[in-house]
């Protein structure tokens, strides 16, 4: 993984043309990954006995244009490594009840806040395109990332018809990625820290020729490197096993993309779907008159 990872990569390939004391920041930070992501200049500082200022240079040596950015290319590298023990383990982990719930609804506020911001909406709008074009989609997902996958696909089933939910968990999905119709749209959803099952099932996906989008939290997701099309909604934080809130919203603003480039297909679509409902006595009804 550090090969794929900028942080660490950047750090290993201009390591020769470091100052001394950058050299020594380089070391501490290769070899403590997991305790530097967490520090913050003065931190680091300490820790590496330099200065402050030392960082700061350390950092633009290394491109980036913020300590921030630097921060948050290796939390994505270490985010990917931290087994459940050690996310258990993290100090925060054994605050008081009421700090937990208040850092926990922090740090999605700040997740949000931050993709507000960088969203890539030319991204978001060329899959727009691609669900409203493609004759047949699949949504796959696997552990985590199925609870997304699910919400993505049911939500649009509720506004185009040609949508097929598969877990990248059960093998059966490699069938019906085989044997799906040609010029199919495979969106695949992942999640730190990334099933391998996925990774076959999208090499499966460009093996048969389907237009294959992913969307991930980093930019350093395997599947991300051989996607015809991705959409990267990173935390700004490690999360203890998941962060769900900004894939929720990129997946409500989808769905309500497509019914408004839809509208006049989509009551029909919706209508059948009601009427459905009614006849099979699928949802609580609050009418007494159509109760038995």
């Amino acid at each position: 993984m550090e090969k794929i990872n900028p942080a660490m990569q950047r750090i290993r390939q201009l390591y020769e043309s470091l100052t001394p004391k950058g050299r020594i920041l380089g070391d501490y930070i290769l070899q403590n990954p997991r305790k530097a992501v967490f520090m913050t200049t003065k931190e680091l500082a300490a820790a590496g006995r330099v200065s402050e200022a030392t960082v700061v240079r350390f950092v633009t040596q290394l491109g980036y244009d913020a300590y921030s950015t630097f921060m948050q290319a290796l939390r994505e590298y270490v985010d990917m490594e931290l087994t459940l023990l050690e996310r258990a383990g993290r100090p925060e982990m054994q605050g008081r009840k009421a700090d937990r719930l208040r850092r926990v609804v922090f740090e999605e506020m700040d997740n949000l806040q931050h993709y507000y911001e960088q969203a890539d909406m030319d991204a978001l709008i060329q899959l727009a395109d691609l669900l409203e074009q493609s004759p047949q989609v699949f949504v796959v997902g696997s552990r985590l990332s199925y609870t997304l996958a699910y919400y993505l696909g049911w939500s649009l089933t509720k506004i185009r018809s040609g949508v097929q939910i598969l877990k990248g968990s059960d093998s059966t999905a490699i069938d019906w990625l085989t044997i799906a119709p040609a010029g199919s749209l495979v969106i695949m959803i992942a999640t730190t820290r990334y099933p391998n099952e996925l990774i076959k099932l999208g090499k499966v996906v460009r093996r048969q020729g389907h237009t294959l989008a992913v969307m991930a939290d980093s930019n350093i997701c395997p599947l991300t490197h051989f996607a015809h099309h991705a959409i990267i909604a990173p935390s700004r934080h490690i999360p203890f096993i998941g962060s769900i809130a900004i894939m929720g919203c990129i997946i409500n603003y989808l769905s309500q993309e497509l019914a408004a480039r839809n509208g006049g297909t989509v009551p029909r679509h919706q209508e059948r779907l009601e009427q459905a409902y009614r006849e099979n006595d699928i949802l609580f009804n609050l009418n007494p008159d159509d109760m038995d």
